[in-house]
């Protein structure tokens, strides 16, 4: 799904870093050093990006 604007846990804005995010990991970087460049350091902000799945192509086909 998309990635929620604020951490549903702390209240902190993550949503404007899913994109430089899904960027550098898909070119192999590793998700921890990722994460840590853009300054998410709490457990409950990291678990947001490392357990969202991207399911919008997926959705969008059922939908006229």
């Amino acid at each position: 799904m998309i990635i929620p604007v604020r951490c549903f846990s702390c209240g902190k804005l993550i949503g404007q870093f899913w994109e430089s995010y899904k960027e550098r990991v898909t070119k192999g970087e590793d998700s921890k050093a990722v994460l840590d460049s853009l300054g998410i350091e709490r457990f409950c902000c990291r678990s947001m990006f490392i357990s969202n799945v991207d399911l919008v192509k997926e959705i969008g086909q059922f939908v006229k």
